[in-house]
This record gives C-alpha cells, sequence and structure tokens, in this order.
C-alpha cells in the first residue's frame, strides 16, 4: 500500500444557506479543494452524505457533484454511515489512492439540513440508531444521549455542571473560526442558565445542524513536495470500527467500544500514541460524547473525561487541544459533512494557518468522526512531514 498525502482543502461557512443547493453546496468546497491542490481533474469523486435523500429528496449525489464540478465521466459514489459518513468517504478515497488502483480522488462531505421542518429533520436523524428497538419506541437521537448522559452521572457522580467547560471551549474557539455557525463565547453561566432539550442535556450541550460541505484531494504521498511554508501532510492511520446499533446491546453502554477500536488501528498503523498528538478533533455532537471520545482513545481513565476539561487541558494551548476550531458543538454539525470538516481543519493546524486558533508547532493531529451514538466510528492520523 502507498503512503498517501492530502494535497488540497476547501469549506464553506457552516450557516442556513438558503441561496445555495446541495449541489452547489458541494460544488463551493470542491473546487476550492481541487484548487489548492492545483488540480482541474481527478480520477474518483466520494461523496459523504447522510440525508440527501430524506430531506432534499435527492441521491446520486456522486455524479451529480461530479457533474456540477466539470468531472463527467469520472467514477463517483456516495458513502453513507450516518454521522460518520464524511470520515467514511475520506477512508473509502484513501483506500483507493493507497491500493494503487487510483491516482488522484477527491472527497466531498455536504449536507444540507436546514430546509425542512426541525421535526421532519429529527426523524431524518432517528434513522442513525436502531428502528426496531429504539425509533421504535419513541425515543429520538438527542434521548439517547440524555439517557448516556444521565447514566454516566450516576455511575461516576458527576453534576450536569461539571460539563460545562466542553462547551466553553468549543465556543471560545468557533469566535475566530469565520466558517464557524457559532461565533460568539459562552459562560458558565450561560450554560447553567440554557434551555433543556432532553434532560440533563440543555441547548449547551448539543450541536447545531447547518448546511455546509468540505473537501479533500488525495493524492499518492510521492506526488507532494513540501516547503517550510506549506509542509507535507500524510495520513499516517486509518481505522474503522463498529459497534451495536442499539446502545442497550452494548457489552459497555458508557464506553465507546467502537472509538477505542479504531484508534488503536491508528495508533498501531501510525507508530503513534496518545503521548504523541498536538490535536484531537473529537465528536462533540454532545458534550457527553467529549468526555466518552477521550476515554476511549485513551486520554482519560474510564469516568474521568470531565476532568481533562475542569483542567483546562483542553485549550488551544494546553497539553491536550480539541475542537481547536470550534468542534461540532460551535462550529456546526451538517451531519454528512463534519467528518471532513475535522479532516480539514486539522490540515489547517499542522499548515500554521489557524491564526488566534493555532496550536503551536503542531505536527501530529488525530480526527475521529462517529455515526450514531458510537455504532461507527473512523479516525484519522494526520502528520506533517
Amino acid at each position: 500500500m502507498r503512503q498517501v498525502a492530502i494535497l488540497g482543502i476547501g469549506q464553506t461557512k457552516i450557516d442556513e444557506h438558503w441561496d445555495y443547493s446541495l449541489r452547489e453546496l458541494a460544488g463551493l468546497a470542491a473546487l476550492e479543494a481541487l484548487q489548492d491542490a492545483g488540480l482541474q481533474r481527478v480520477d474518483s469523486l466520494f461523496v459523504g452524505n447522510m440525508l440527501s435523500g430524506m430531506v432534499s429528496g435527492q441521491n446520486q449525489l456522486g455524479t451529480l457533484v461530479a457533474d456540477w464540478v466539470g468531472l463527467r465521466g469520472v467514477e463517483a459514489t456516495k458513502i453513507e454511515a450516518a454521522c460518520g459518513s464524511g470520515a467514511a468517504a475520506f477512508r473509502s478515497a484513501l483506500i483507493a489512492v493507497a491500493s494503487g488502483e487510483v491516482e488522484t480522488a477527491l472527497v466531498v462531505g455536504v449536507e444540507k439540513m436546514t430546509d425542512k421542518a426541525g421535526h421532519d429533520v429529527t426523524s431524518a436523524l432517528a434513522t442513525a440508531a436502531d428502528a426496531d428497538y429504539e425509533v421504535e419506541q419513541g425515543v429520538s437521537f438527542v434521548g439517547l444521549n440524555a439517557l448516556i448522559m444521565r447514566r454516566y452521572m450516576h455511575e461516576y457522580g458527576w453534576q450536569h455542571s461539571d460539563f460545562a467547560a466542553f462547551s466553553i471551549n468549543a465556543h471560545a474557539n468557533a469566535v475566530h473560526n469565520p466558517n464557524a455557525r457559532l461565533q460568539f463565547a459562552i459562560s458558565a453561566e450561560d450554560y447553567s442558565k440554557a434551555g433543556m432539550v432532553a434532560s440533563p442535556i440543555n441547548l449547551l450541550d448539543a450541536s447545531p445542524i447547518g448546511d455546509g460541505a468540505a473537501a479533500a484531494v488525495v493524492v499518492p504521498a510521492e506526488r507532494v513536495a513540501g516547503t517550510p511554508l506549506r509542509p507535507r501532510i500524510l495520513v499516517a492511520g486509518s481505522g474503522a470500527a463498529t459497534d451495536t446499533l442499539a446502545v442497550h446491546s452494548r457489552r459497555r453502554p458508557l464506553f465507546l467500544d467502537a472509538a477505542q477500536a479504531s484508534a488503536k488501528q491508528v495508533y498501531a498503523q501510525s507508530g503513534l500514541g496518545p503521548a504523541d498528538l498536538d490535536l484531537f478533533e473529537l465528536h462533540d455532537a454532545f458534550s457527553i460524547m467529549a468526555a466518552l471520545s477521550l476515554e476511549a482513545c485513551g486520554f482519560a481513565e474510564p469516568g474521568q473525561g470531565p476532568r481533562l476539561a475542569l483542567d483546562h487541558a483542553i485549550s488551544p494551548k494546553g497539553p491536550l487541544p480539541i475542537c481547536t476550531r470550534g468542534g461540532l458543538k460551535a462550529r456546526g454539525h451538517p451531519v454528512g459533512a463534519t467528518g471532513m470538516y475535522q479532516i480539514v481543519e486539522v490540515v489547517q493546524q499542522l499548515r500554521g494557518e489557524c491564526g488566534e486558533n493555532q496550536v503551536a508547532g503542531a505536527r501530529v493531529g488525530m480526527a475521529q468522526n462517529i455515526g450514531g451514538s458510537g455504532a461507527t466510528v473512523i479516525t484519522h492520523i494526520l502528520k506533517s512531514g
């Protein structure tokens, strides 16, 4: 297998994009990535998306986007893995290029979520859960995460206020990200007064939906010559794992076994471990998921994830920066695109392009994208070199 590099990246702001269609959003990010890579054409296109059929009434996104951006005729495929669709598409492109079957690949994660009423989007998101044993019983996706968070607080003795630092960090970082949806800071008082969604999850525990697209161009590493001003970005590891779709069927409902498994894969592939990472773009769809991800990936013991946030370890100047561009919580969570936003943001950090949010000396970053409530987890480690 060949080593693979990321040659170009692109993204749109996450917002309510009333003036852009699904294909136009994807096209904006895709064309920016191609321009950044200095390419006009690629061999294959992989599109990560979850909701296009249910929310936009459009499938066949591979062909749709290929035609729109001037790539008519290339191999083009839509990849779906719920909220993990973006990283799943990236991994598909990575495998294609690493195998030698494909020389250049473009990956686009795109989602348009604000054209439908909220209850319709909630129903569509619920398809990431078990239709027979969870959705049929009336539980929503946020409801599932609320049950997990309530049990976690009971088992480990945490108070709801102990999770505030995750949201405060995410919002502080989003202030300096022009592509973030919620570009404002929040305080502990704001967190405590936020409206309840599904107890104990309140509005400031939950990530906002939105419309957006992010993209990357993947090529063999030997095609990329790094410079001091723009280092070569290599994919050092890629791992994927699954757990049961239904939370109640899991061996450990309060531990993300699939996150741990996929993280172990990338640690083994890259020869790196938790202590070697300069930043971690984790999947903080809800604040409880931030804690669980930190524990599963080896940064904290089970039940101790909130301690890292309370000890200010997760800020851009801390020993383990997370959500450095706002994370899902404040950058926004256009579900099928989220995994690609994470990849793009790690690349920006390794290139030194993050301004006020820049992690000093960043050379190694990890991105972890989760589909469902921990059912599908895809992890990547990128490094400059």
